[in-house]
């Protein structure tokens, strides 16, 4: 299938019912032993988005995520897409388009918005983020923030969608808490958690499309 031919299909099946929690569920980290997070939020989710920026390399279609640098924070060094907080009196896709040229350069006025997933409670950072799907017509130079990212990554739409691609292990979150963890592997980095979450619905209806008639 060519790549507009994806691009449309993705267009029209993000206008239909998407599969939320049925994609979320299976990629959720489970906590190892006794020790459990607690997170108590007393004020109502703050909003968020993300960015899903499909494009074309070689032939292959692809998506950046980021590495998140290190610090005092939930998602230390974690892998995610581009995204942050909304600003006052944006709506989700303005603070995706924003946020992607802030952090990896992509210029909101290039990228061609097909949609958006389910929104996903973040539990941690009390967010409550719309995933925007987007595409480009060409292969981006990435700039990162130096502030932001510590690294992009390269996601490959047919690694995603490969049988195998969900893997699991345990994991150490937040220096503290052990998790039994199902994730997607990119670059020898592992994505997992609310990334995980999303980009398997994401992966979900990649595959419908990939399954329906041409």
């Amino acid at each position: 299938m060519s790549f507009d031919a994806i691009i449309e299909k993705l267009l029209a099946r993000l206008r239909e019912p998407l599969p939320g929690r049925v994609a979320h569920e299976p990629l959720r980290a489970t906590p190892v032993g006794n020790v459990l997070p607690k997170f108590e939020h007393k004020i109502a989710p703050k909003p968020g988005s993300v960015l899903i920026l499909l494009y074309e390399d070689e032939g292959a279609l692809k998506f950046p995520l980021i590495k998140r640098p290190e610090y005092l924070g939930a998602h230390s060094g974690q892998i995610s897409f581009p995204g942050g907080k909304a600003e006052f009196g944006e709506n989700p896709v303005q603070t995706a388009l924003r946020e992607g040229e802030e952090e990896i350069g992509v210029q909101a006025t290039e990228v061609h918005v097909l949609g958006t997933l389910s929104d996903f409670f973040v539990i941690p950072s009390n967010f409550l983020v719309t995933p925007v799907v987007g595409v480009l017509k060409h292969a981006p130079l990435f700039i990162p923030d130096s502030k932001e990212v510590a690294k992009i990554l390269s996601g490959d739409v047919d690694r995603l969608l490969r049988e195998d691609a969900i893997r699991e292990k345990e994991i150490l979150a937040a220096g503290l808490y052990r998790m039994k963890a199902p994730h997607f592997e990119f670059e020898n980095e592992i994505v997992w958690g609310a990334t995980a979450m999303m980009l398997n619905e994401f992966r979900m209806v990649l595959k419908s499309i990939s399954e329906s008639p041409s």
